[in-house]
């Protein structure tokens, strides 16, 4: 998952791609695995997007000598990825003017073409594609770690395995309610995690409550709800009765609990 140790194993593989666009890689690869491992499908194809956009303008940078800046839309991405492709071979690898271009045009591809953040897809994102979305993204980055941190293609697979997020799920959404699969965390822990899975939207105490099964509702707003509410983990809305996590609880469940 994406933690600083992580973070810096990446950003150390990468260092000699330029700051602004590693950092924008890196971050949206780790946002695409792990809405991948939770089912989001609309999320990781969101967050595929954006891997490819910030990896299009990298390599921008090394073929041609500029880039798109990230301020200023990219008008059409295949276009720009064949630019790319039938530009004169110079200082850049073939594998940056040829063939990342075309993984990236097929990633784009299926992330525009699966109903992903618009109305008017084929067909709507499920399962296998989010799967395929992501070990593309794998490969890429595989590609960009062997390239410029002078590894094989095995070595670079073995590094994004290492800091890769196939792993047991932490939450198992089961019969329209969500179940820690986690072992050995705290009821406060378990309320963290959860809230983590649906991050952008509140949840009810009672669902939390039975969820986590814990025992008593006013022993579980008393003990935990109110607990979290004072380190500023979560916001704990007493009238709509309703819990929603903060940027603090977020950064506690990707340094501590997964």
């Amino acid at each position: 998952m994406n933690t600083p140790k992580h973070n810096a194993l990446l950003d150390a593989a990468l260092s000699s791609i330029q700051k602004k666009f590693r950092t924008k890689i890196i971050t949206a690869y780790f946002d695409l695995k792990r809405n991948c491992i939770e089912a989001r499908h609309d999320a990781a194809g969101l967050a595929a997007g954006k891997f490819c956009e910030a990896v299009l303008r990298h390599i921008q940078k090394v073929v041609t000598g500029s880039s798109i800046p990230f301020n200023k839309k990219i008008g059409n991405f295949a276009d720009e990825c064949r630019k790319l492709i039938v530009s004169p071979s110079g200082a850049s690898t073939e594998s940056e003017r040829v063939i990342l271009p075309r993984a990236l045009v097929f990633l784009y591809t299926m992330r525009n073409k699966r109903g992903i953040g618009h109305i008017g897809g084929d067909v709507d994102a499920n399962e296998i594609d989010t799967a395929v979305m992501a070990r593309t993204a794998d490969w890429v980055l595989c590609e960009l770690v062997r390239i410029h941190h002078g590894m094989s293609l095995e070595e670079a697979q073995d590094l994004v395995d290492s800091i890769s997020v196939r792993q047991l799920p932490a939450i198992w959404e089961v019969a329209g309610k969500k179940r820690v699969l986690k072992k050995g965390l705290s009821a406060g822990d378990q309320v963290l995690l959860i809230l983590y899975s649906s991050k952008e939207s509140a949840l009810l105490v009672e669902d939390l409550c039975d969820w986590i099964e814990y025992s008593n509702l006013s022993v579980f707003k008393s003990r935990v709800l109110k607990t979290l509410h004072k380190k500023r983990m979560i916001e704990f809305d007493k009238e709509t009765d309703s819990v929603l996590l903060s940027p603090t609880g977020a950064q506690r469940v990707e340094e501590h609990i997964l």
